[in-house]
């Protein structure tokens, strides 16, 4: 069986993934030292890696880009509590096969490893560090973690992405998120909103217009896929635009090539289209309204954005990301908000999603009296919004945050409530299990050793 590396600062996590891991009957060597863990391979080669990336000693992505320098072909999963899609771009970059958010469930981790192991020779795809705007892109949850790997993987390339969400989701953000990790960086980002032209002019916006071409056309306007030549044009509402006008982009994306309204002569374009939709395509397509070879041409990668009710476990920390960001634009001492408050804006359904959430935030910064939010300079709508509806019976699928509090609980039972034996057995001084069984609200039995 494979033999897996597991690096993080924290030995009681080390031991539990090894027992998880050991369960399923692999080889796992654990360490909190990431400089002894180099060391470790050179001796004794692994076959996967997962590593913490905040460690004091040295940070996980440095630790990353050291095993691969010993073992090129090594399968790395990162995982670290602050996920962001700057630190999954960057991951990615170093060479990581998977990035996973904390806390994670013990199902999740195994499925992650299963897939890494079964991928060993992928080829990771080298891209630049991300920029600090990316940070504006904020979530952790499962379904936005897969979104940040997509984009890591996909910007290097010149494939077509067709970014798919509800209004207010994020679109425009994921794809200058992958403009910004393109080699197209430096070129310009062109974004248009085709819903909000009509087809005339939409058509004029896109492609530019002659001198003359209709009345008020006194110059030559050379068009936003003109502007955007050697970067990238992102239309936003692609299912809006019509069918003559569906025919022409096709052609673009076909021949890379444009004619200005008025013209006659073609002009070749460079440029890397990003198109973004609320609607269903695929089903426009069905019914006709939308061209089937246009919709497959724009699909090449496709980026799904979950609404903002599906990933309410993002929602504390868009909430910390929001309140300082309109603190910091509107010079007020704003620092978060209550847990009452907090508790509102989870269980809120957010028809408007991020935006929504933004708007809601900024107008309550705007207004507040104190330094922490509270339910009351929160909307009616939400003031008035009871707790979330209760679910069915829940499963146990405990994340190893919990499954950590198990297990220290266990081994100081196991030890009849010594805490110097227990402390032994797990690795730790005896400090530290005391800060342990206080942040877990557990309390040794018998002996205090």
């Amino acid at each position: 069986m494979a033999r897996i590396l597991v690096v993080d600062d924290d030995s009681v996590t080390c031991r539990l993934l090894a027992d998880v891991f050991g369960e399923d009957g692999f080889t796992v060597v654990g360490d909190t030292n990431p400089e002894r863990a180099l060391a470790h391979v050179a001796d004794e080669p692994v076959d996967l890696a997962i590593l913490d990336v905040q460690m004091p000693e040295m940070d996980g992505l440095s630790l990353l880009r050291g095993l691969r320098e010993r073992m090129p072909d090594l399968p790395v999963i990162i995982m670290t509590a602050f996920g962001s899609i700057d630190t999954a771009v960057e991951a990615i970059a170093s060479g990581a096969v998977d990035y996973v958010s904390k806390p994670m469930d013990v199902d999740e981790i195994r499925a992650t490893v299963r897939r890494a192991l079964g991928r060993h020779a992928e080829a990771q795809a080298a891209l630049p560090v991300a920029d600090e705007t990316l940070g504006r892109v904020v979530g952790r949850s499962p379904a936005m973690v897969e979104v940040y790997k997509t984009v890591a993987r996909v910007a290097p390339g010149p494939s077509t992405v067709l970014i798919l969400g509800e209004s207010g989701t994020g679109k425009e953000l994921i794809a200058r998120a992958i403009h910004e990790n393109s080699p197209r960086r430096k070129q310009r980002f062109v974004a248009v909103d085709c819903g909000a032209l009509t087809e005339t002019l939409l058509e004029s916006e896109l492609f530019g217009h002659v001198r003359g071409a209709f009345t008020g056309a006194v110059a030559d306007v050379p068009g936003l896929f003109a502007e955007a030549d050697g970067g990238t044009i992102f239309l936003d509402e692609i299912g809006d635009v019509s069918g003559a006008l569906q025919a022409k982009l096709l052609r673009v994306l076909q021949e890379h090539q444009i004619r200005p309204v008025g013209g006659s002569a073609w002009r070749t374009v460079d440029v890397r289209v990003i198109a973004a939709t609320n609607r269903d395509l695929a089903a426009a397509v069905e019914t006709g309204r939308f061209r089937e070879d246009l919709y497959y041409r724009l699909k090449v990668v496709t980026v799904d954005l979950p609404p903002l009710r599906e990933r309410r476990e993002d929602v504390p920390l868009l909430v910390d990301h929001l309140v300082r960001r309109a603190a910091r634009e509107l010079r007020k001492t704003v620092v978060g908000v209550s847990e009452a408050a907090l508790t509102r804006l989870r269980t809120y359904d957010w028809p408007g999603n991020v935006r929504e959430l933004a708007h809601v935030l900024e107008r309550a910064v705007a207004l507040a009296h104190q330094d922490v939010l509270t339910v009351d300079d929160l909307p009616t709508e939400l003031r008035e919004s009871s707790a979330a509806p209760a679910s069915a019976a829940p499963v146990d699928r405990p994340t190893l945050a919990e499954l950590k509090r198990r297990y220290v609980e266990r081994v100081l039972q196991e030890n009849g409530g010594n805490v110097s034996r227990a402390a032994q057995v797990l690795g730790v001084d005896r400090r530290s299990l005391y800060r342990m069984l206080q942040r877990y609200g557990l309390a040794p039995r018998g002996s205090s050793g």
